[in-house]
């Protein structure tokens, strides 16, 4: 490659760039965004209703004491994990799937398309259903055709917001991220005063059984898929550092507060769907608004995040025309029942996910120590067989551990492909093995 300045690089870029959310660059110095805003687009991400349910399933299962012990390591487990892909994703100023092409190869980045792109079309569409349902109900239109109506309006108008990238995901998070935690203070307020006292929910026995490591799994598995996404946003932080303090904000302290919501709601009210329990309890209208944002940060990013996804599998700078066919594709599904299929396609998540951000994080912080050459400085391999060695042992030790009960799958699915990446690239290299990109003598690293 001949020298370039880099004056003439940034000319070359601006005039390639068509999406100014950059699915196929990195993102400039100057499109970098403040600590606050990032924070709120993740927080936004993990104030998501559904993970209620998953807290309220640990609720029937553990004492108080316990489930506050369980949802801190379930926490910093999901935390540290997402931090650090947020971390790389700023670092290096890419999405989740570009920097999949670095560790896997082109044809290698194509799967971590597929599955990352194709998990969020999935819960779009488990969002898309949820909302149709809850609206038809509480405004006493329970028909087919209502929920079709609600499915199809909401599906519509959430998705638009997601076509004007994270500057419109951070204004909506702006504003359902004050009526959530107002949500999540009345939850707590309700619960103690439906108990009696701290002491009285602190006395509750446990009404199922669950061991602790599947209640962690819970914990990390709620969100390990988006999770492993959340460098899409983080890219635009302005340091790794920063990127790393909201991801550890958001995932630490945001999902765990949604878990522990649900929990108090598990252990008093038998419920963790706490806008269904508002919803019994008449309060339908701060229930549907508060539902309404709630939902819509989360789809906000799911939305975005297929979109990337769709413009690396195609190699299109722009993600809107993804972003379209991915929501009609949701919408359909939501019409025709995917929630059928919820449980199945959660160990589907948790067992091909996790591995793929442990490799990635494998691959750049042990690997390449941290430093990678600009897109435009690389002729990239087809495929990297180490990495997808390491991926597939990830892969396979998250699905034993679910097919026999042993260990927490989500997590060591991470460890294993993040542990195993450097081994078996040390192995690659002494054998005389290559299995790196071809890189410009000139290349600019970052």
């Amino acid at each position: 490659m001949s020298k370039i300045t880099k004056q003439t690089m940034d000319q070359q870029n601006t005039e390639r760039v068509v999406d100014q959310d950059y699915p196929l660059e990195h993102v400039p110095k100057s499109a970098r965004k403040s600590l606050l805003s990032i924070s709120c687009v993740l927080i936004g991400f993990t104030f998501f209703t559904p993970t209620m349910a998953s807290g309220a399933s640990l609720g029937a299962a553990f004492k108080f004491d316990e489930l506050i012990l369980i949802i801190t390591a379930g926490s910093i487990i999901l935390g540290l994990y997402v931090a650090s892909l947020c971390c790389i994703g700023a670092r290096t100023g890419l999405t989740s799937v570009l920097q999949s092409k670095y560790t896997f190869g082109k044809a290698g980045a194509k799967w971590a398309d597929i599955i990352l792109g194709g998990t969020q079309v999935f819960w779009y569409a488990i969002t898309g259903e949820y909302m149709g349902s809850l609206f038809a109900m509480a405004l006493g239109l329970d028909t087919f055709g209502w929920k079709v109506f609600f499915i199809l309006f909401w599906g519509v108008i959430m998705g638009l917001t997601a076509l004007y990238g994270v500057r419109a995901m951070a204004i909506v998070s702006y504003v359902a991220i004050p009526l959530m935690a107002v949500l999540m203070v009345i939850v707590m307020v309700m619960a103690i005063r439906e108990a009696g006292s701290i002491d009285a929910i602190r006395a509750i026995t446990p009404s199922s059984s669950m061991t602790v490591t599947s209640a962690i799994t819970v914990i990390v598995g709620t969100f390990a898929s988006g999770g492993t996404q959340a460098g899409n946003w983080a890219r635009f932080a302005k340091t790794g550092k920063a990127a790393f303090i909201a991801g550890l904000f958001g995932f630490l302290i945001g999902n765990g507060v949604m878990i522990f919501s649900g929990m108090l709601g598990g252990l008093v009210f038998g419920t963790g769907d706490l806008i269904e329990l508002m919803i019994s309890m008449g309060i339908v209208f701060w229930a549907l608004i508060i539902l309404t944002l709630n939902i819509w940060t989360t789809n906000n990013a799911t939305a975005y995040a297929f979109g990337m996804a769709g413009a690396e599998l195609f190699q299109k700078n722009n993600k809107k025309p993804f972003i379209i066919g991915g929501i009609i594709i949701a919408l359909l599904m939501a019409i025709f029942g995917i929630s059928n299929y919820f449980i199945p396609m959660l160990n589907l998540l948790g067992t091909f996910v996790p591995p793929l951000g442990g490799a990635i994080i494998g691959d750049y912080f042990f690997v390449s120590k941290g430093r990678i050459p600009k897109l435009e400085y690389v002729t990239f391999k087809t495929w990297r067989i180490a990495p997808i060695i390491a991926y597939i042992l990830g892969c396979a030790s998250a699905y034993l551990g679910g097919l026999f009960n042993v260990g927490m799958p989500a997590l060591q699915g991470i460890l294993i492909a993040m542990i195993a990446m450097p081994i078996i690239h040390s192995i690659f290299v002494k054998c005389g093995l290559k299995d790196e990109h071809e890189v410009a003598e000139n290349a600019e690293y970052i």
